[in-house]
């Protein structure tokens, strides 16, 4: 056994690439690193991306994408993994069957299914390989409009809690349902955390910051969970110290410029 001060925290993020730097591998890393671990990753499509929009998407092919996981997995131990935006039932069988193999832990998974549009960014047969995926996580962390697709019902500050319940008991895991965007009150953003170990809901509130440079906070948020999680910290409290990172991360970044549209939160407090 080696020295375990001398050891990396370490964190592997499964998701597509964003050319502009906002979202996606990039915001992963840059959340990653600084809640205080070591990234790593597979990239499962490149985008043609930047504030304003995707103008293309590369899916890499399977083939390629196996060879990264098992590359990253048969050398690195990964104390979390976070898994973000998969494109085709192919891909996500292929990292259903690699979570498996590897024995992977404290998967942290962001359901993307829905843009900030409204746009949905999946189809059907997708949606129903995502759903089986689902058990495999310790922890899904949907927005509002990505639950309402998984539980076919639609969902809303009354109900919001019973529906991250409902998520945790029919995908057997925990839930954080964000609360982005839904309006629970005019001055602050409540998430939702269903424990399934232990059967508990817990509200996380924290002040609402006014501004439209919030691209990538999804991704942000679930990486730096798992970034905790990495480092030992209960889901509870990998969930708080993460939502204070992404609303500090926002706060810092609200009246920064970057690109002509919607820019990124402040992931180093630049």
């Amino acid at each position: 056994m080696g020295n375990l001060k001398n050891t990396y925290h370490t964190v592997l993020t499964i998701a597509g690439s964003d050319s502009g730097g906002c979202a996606g591998i990039q915001a992963d890393i840059k959340s990653i690193s600084a809640c205080g671990a070591f990234a790593a990753s597979v990239i499962t499509a490149t985008t043609a991306q930047n504030t304003q929009g995707v103008f293309d998407i590369h899916p890499i092919p399977i083939d390629h994408i196996e060879k990264q996981l098992d590359a990253v997995f048969t050398d690195i131990t990964f104390q979390a993994v976070k898994i973000g935006m998969l494109h085709s039932c192919e891909v996500i069988k292929l990292i259903s069957k690699k979570l498996q193999e590897y024995q992977a832990v404290n998967v942290v998974i962001d359901p993307v299914m829905v843009a900030t549009s409204g746009d949905r960014l999946i189809t059907n047969e997708a949606l129903q390989s995502l759903k089986s995926l689902l058990p495999q996580a310790y922890l899904i962390t949907p927005n509002s409009k990505e639950a309402e697709l998984l539980l076919e019902q639609e969902i809303n500050p009354k109900n919001a809690q019973e529906a991250a319940q409902q998520l945790g008991k029919k995908f057997q895991t925990s839930v954080l349902l964000k609360g982005g965007h839904m309006d629970h009150a005019p001055d602050e953003m409540v998430d939702i955390l269903y424990n399934f170990e232990t059967a508990q809901t817990i509200l996380l509130k924290n002040p609402k910051v006014e501004t439209r440079h919030t691209h990538g906070t999804g991704c942000s948020l679930s990486s730096s969970i798992a970034t905790f999680l990495s480092k030992g910290y209960s889901l509870e409290k990998s969930v708080d110290h993460a939502c204070q990172y992404i609303n500090s991360a926002i706060l810092n970044g609200k009246d920064k410029v970057l690109g002509k549209g919607n820019g990124p939160i402040n992931h180093f407090g630049l």
